[in-house]
């Protein structure tokens, strides 16, 4: 494998993020019913509490809250906040669903260079953020050395391409 100045750990992709929930179960419904992950096997030699699920390339690892009764409530849906962010077909699509599961969200939207991206952010059962938007329009610009890149999953799989071939 090439060594990179932009890469000194040698990292591929990004493999999950974990989550203190006060109930699993519940953090497992929402990451289900609401954005479409699916469980998959957890090791047994695990000693606590928790569940993972898979989808869209990367795992989320859910875990038990040892004293859930201390866990903070839900903030005001911030977008400034800590949050995790999805790309989505359709903004119509997903605010209609989300107005049916009876979620509560904020709206936003970003303009660079004449681009629009909207974006929905709301909350798990645990005050996580989520982030729904469209932002495969909207360039990533390295600041310095390399040419402008895409948000897009297509692009993505083509820059790896490039990657892999050099």
């Amino acid at each position: 494998m090439k060594e990179t100045m932009g890469n000194p750990l040698y990292l591929k992709s990004l493999n999950h993020i974990s989550l203190v929930c006060k109930s699993v179960e519940e953090s497992m419904d929402f990451y289900q019913n609401v954005l479409g992950f699916v469980p998959v096997r957890r090791p047994g030699s695990f000693d606590f509490d928790g569940a993972w699920l898979f989808g869209y390339g990367i795992g989320i690892h859910l875990l038990q809250s040892d004293k859930p009764e201390d866990m903070p409530k839900k903030k005001k849906i911030n977008p400034k906040d800590n949050h995790i962010s999805f790309q989505c077909e359709s903004m119509g699509a997903v605010e209609k669903k989300l107005k049916e599961m009876g979620l509560d969200y904020v709206r936003a939207m970003v303009e660079e260079g004449g681009i629009h991206v909207d974006q929905l952010f709301f909350h798990d059962p645990d005050g996580f953020m989520i982030e729904i938007c469209n932002c495969d329009s909207l360039p990533v610009v390295p600041l310095a050395g390399e040419m402008a890149r895409s948000c897009s999953l297509q692009m993505l799989q083509c820059q790896m391409q490039q990657v892999v071939q050099q």
